[in-house]
């Protein structure tokens, strides 16, 4: 509320400093611990002189912080007291216990169950992990009535793992793991997200490389990158990368798959897949083709014990995955 002149003292009762007569002198400065005051008006103050209520503007008057008697004061009167009583009209400030949940301007449902947030509104009380959806496959994330913030993982693909080649004994790469964001976001003023999950990679064949693992996100929040695809048993290059997690909170990579042989006369395994956060590789395996991966895991290599020129296929690598656990 804006004020023509000085602003009133709301609520502000205080009882000025004794104050001693002089004889013969009928104006008096006011002062509430030694600094001077300025009552609203005289009708803003309860004056005893003498043991007697005086009359405002009448038997007293003011003036700032002086106040002036009718007439001058002599030796032997005693002003008893002087109370300002601030500006009496308005509420000032409500005593303890006064104020219900009526006289609130806030909106939303004002009971036990809720609490006033800094932005006048009431909301409920936040009660923990209330929910969870999990995407195997693309979609829309929907938020579910109450929810204000949620906690994203996003699992990229993992890569396939690798044929064996066309020689007996040799071993395919396992694939590399997908990488995983971890991500807290506040969906308050949010109402749905759109969600990629990566599919799965193809293993290696005799025909065909395998492939390399997809990439997923959650809307424009955070995403990961999908694993290597792991190389076929006779063209050794090393352990097939992992992918990694991209603007989250926290960014994982995932874990790199085991490298293949050209070995020519031992009877091995093939190179496992990578794990993901959520674990998931593929094993590889002897005189056999390579297992998938979940969840964002690599695929296994194949292992050509006696196959001959078709070799041992590697296996598929896992699909990413989205999950989103949901807090009121």
């Amino acid at each position: 509320m804006s004020y023509i002149g000085r602003k009133p003292t709301v609520g502000n009762f205080q009882i000025c400093d004794a104050i001693s007569v002089v004889n013969g002198q009928a104006a008096y400065t006011m002062q509430v611990g030694s600094v001077n005051v300025i009552p609203q008006s005289a009708n803003h103050m309860i004056v005893s002189l003498n043991g007697t209520i005086q009359k405002p503007n009448s038997s007293f008057t003011v003036s700032g912080s002086t106040i002036t008697f009718s007439s001058n004061l002599a030796t032997g009167d005693v002003i008893d007291f002087i109370q300002i009583l601030g500006d009496v009209l308005d509420l000032g400030v409500p005593s303890d216990g006064t104020v219900s949940l009526a006289k609130l301007t806030a909106t939303g449902t004002k009971d036990a169950t809720t609490f006033l947030r800094g932005d006048n509104t009431f909301a409920t009380a936040g009660g923990g992990l209330a929910s969870q959806q999990v995407f195997t496959s693309s979609g829309t994330w929907t938020k579910p009535s109450g929810i204000n913030l949620i906690k994203v993982y996003v699992t990229a693909g993992g890569g396939g793992g690798g044929w064996s080649g066309g020689t007996n004994y040799h071993s395919g790469g396992g694939g590399g793991a997908g990488g995983t964001a971890i991500e807290i976001i506040d969906v308050s003023s949010v109402s749905s997200v759109s969600v990629t999950v990566a599919s799965a990679a193809t293993g290696g064949t005799q025909a065909n490389f395998p492939g390399g693992g997809g990439t997923s996100s959650f809307g424009s929040y955070c995403s990961a990158s999908g694993g290597n695809r792991g190389n076929y048993g006779g063209g050794i290059a090393g352990e097939a990368e992992g992918g990694v997690g991209s603007n989250g909170d926290i960014n994982i990579t995932g874990s790199a798959g085991q490298g293949g042989s050209d070995a020519v006369t031992i009877k091995e395994t093939s190179g496992n897949g990578g794990g993901s956060f959520w674990g998931g590789g593929g094993s590889g395996d002897h005189s056999a083709n390579g297992h998938a991966g979940a969840n964002g895991g690599g695929g296994g290599g194949g292992q050509n014990f006696n196959a001959g020129s078709t070799g041992q296929n590697g296996g598929a690598g896992g699909a990413g995955i989205v999950v989103v656990e949901e807090y009121k």
